[in-house]
């Protein structure tokens, strides 16, 4: 396998795994709370419907010349990559409070208790709306990296086969625990894939652009080390010059907010 290709992959994995982690935190807070059957019917839907627009779209932006495809694709890389790691970064240096998989699966479990007992013998659907929801959210983050990294080097296959692969390990995990994934290091994990994906993105757009990097492919050794030091730098200045007291980053999620 060659180095963009191994690259592919594994941002692949760890963006994928990132986002599974959190949909299977949703996914057992309704399941366990309500509703098994109508909380994995929505997953099935959620599923197909992020299968359709992989196996839609992705063809279709192989057709794109190469030139232009790396410059659109490497520039929404690099933006959807900056999201990531300023999130990370404002984590590490005390502006934002860290991820908490429990704490959000209580929080969820909350909201799905109060919401009534579900009739029995029917489809639940605020456990199928939840869960569906849920899982397309964080699947379309995913879908976006499979189909932008897949289409820009032809591989749309191994990209959509790793990211299966990353949701049935994560998926497997939290049926063997049967809680939350707790001791993940999402935060960490997020980290890395935002400095992968600034640094593929830096490096696809130049090459849309006409730009020729030293060294070919090794000029991506050289951008994820120094994304990840920039990064690691900037959350010490921001701890020491002094965090304010942390916000969590709140999403609405049919009608309740859950953390990040």
């Amino acid at each position: 396998m060659s180095g963009p290709a191994l690259g592919l992959a594994v941002a692949v994995f760890l963006a994928c795994a990132v986002e599974a982690v959190e949909a299977l935190t949703i996914v057992l807070a309704v399941g366990a709370t309500r509703s098994w059957r109508s909380a994995l019917a929505g997953v099935l839907a959620a599923a197909l419907a992020l299968s359709a627009l992989v196996g839609a779209l992705g063809p279709t932006l192989v057709l794109l010349p190469l030139s232009a495809l790396r410059l659109v694709v490497g520039a929404l890389l690099l933006l959807f990559g900056l999201q990531w790691l300023r999130k990370a970064i404002l984590r590490y240096a005390g502006y934002k409070a860290l991820h908490d998989e429990q704490e959000e699966f209580e929080r969820a479990r909350q909201e799905a208790a109060r919401a009534g007992a579900p009739a029995r013998g029917r489809l639940d659907g605020y456990s199928f709306a939840i869960s569906f929801k849920g899982v397309l959210l964080e699947g379309l983050e995913v879908a976006f990296i499979v189909i932008t990294f897949g289409a820009n080097q032809h591989r749309v296959g191994l990209a959509a086969a790793t990211a299966a692969a990353a949701v049935a390990v994560v998926a497997l995990a939290g049926v063997l625990a049967r809680r939350p994934l707790a001791r993940v290091p999402e935060n960490a994990l997020k980290y890395g894939v935002g400095v992968m994906l600034c640094s593929f993105g830096s490096f696809w757009s130049a090459q849309g652009a006409g730009a020729r990097w030293p060294g070919s492919d090794l000029s991506l050794l050289f951008l994820i080390g120094g994304y990840a030091l920039c990064g690691y730098l900037m959350a010490r200045l921001l701890r020491a010059i002094g965090a304010p007291a942390p916000m969590p980053e709140r999403e609405l999620l049919m009608g309740a907010e859950v953390v990040r």
